[in-house]
């Protein structure tokens, strides 16, 4: 039914372009343990570059139009700190240490720094309704001006791999998808017009959505398929069977 307009409004990336998605294991917020080594940390990164893993980070905006390096929207979980992100400068962002390490916040700046093009990055980048997405989205283009290493962002929110798309084309953009019981034509019509505006190069889906009617039909257009976040043996077996890497963390990346 969708097929054609597919093909039509969100074509199929050339292959050498994004070839290299689906030939690493990415670390979910990097190689973290819940001790020392605590999620889109320095030293979790570093265990990650260390194996020769893939990382996937998070980033979002702070007060200053900054890209750190952090999930949450709010600073409790990980730090003795509170308060939204987006109100702290970068620089009173990066004094913050993590909880249990003694890393602190960093940039994408920094983590750009410490991976070097080692190995590849899938730069999540978080979008909120009530923060501007053309802010952040410049945040990251700036901080990856003369990056050479591979690198891709991606978004659940379509405005994001959109922006890259017309104001940044030579950086890999994708969609993260996750279905959560929106089956359907009212759910398939969505993801379908999430598809056309994005225009994504590939998609990160959803591992509790594997096997997926409309995953499967995109990874046979040529759009690879990543999918999050695997975390044990039984869904590194749907990541092998469904799609072409997985994002992984604990018992998913031993068998990853």
């Amino acid at each position: 039914m969708f097929g054609w307009l597919d093909d039509l409004r969100a074509p199929a990336p050339d292959a050498d372009r994004v070839g290299w998605l689906g030939e690493h294991v990415y670390a979910h917020r990097g190689l973290h343990d819940g001790g020392e080594l605590v999620e889109n940390s320095t030293p979790a990164f570093a265990e990650a570059i260390a194996r020769g893993m893939g990382i996937e980070c998070d980033v979002q905006l702070t007060g200053d139009s900054k890209a750190a390096v952090f999930h949450d929207w709010d600073l409790e979980r990980l730090t003795a700190s509170d308060g939204a992100v987006a109100r702290r400068n970068l620089a009173d962002l990066k004094q913050i240490k993590l909880n249990g390490s003694a890393a602190c916040i960093g940039s994408l700046q920094d983590l750009l720094v410490q991976v070097k093009g080692r190995v590849p990055l899938l730069i999540e980048v978080k979008s909120r309704s009530d923060h501007k997405v053309r802010s952040l989205c410049l945040a990251v283009r700036r901080a990856l001006e003369g990056y050479g290493g591979p690198h891709a962002v991606m978004s659940f929110d379509p405005a994001v791999p959109e922006w890259f798309a017309k104001n940044a084309p030579g950086t890999v953009r994708g969609l993260v998808v996750t279905e959560e019981d929106a089956g359907g034509l009212l759910g398939r019509w969505g993801r379908h017009r999430d598809l056309w505006r994005a225009q994504p190069d590939f998609l990160a889906y959803d591992v509790r959505d594997l096997p997926s009617r409309f995953a499967a039909k995109q990874r046979a257009r040529g759009l690879p398929v990543l999918t999050w976040t695997v975390r044990s043996p039984e869904l590194a077996e749907i990541a092998s069977e469904h799609a072409d890497a997985p994002i992984a963390e604990g018992d998913g990346l031993a068998t990853a």
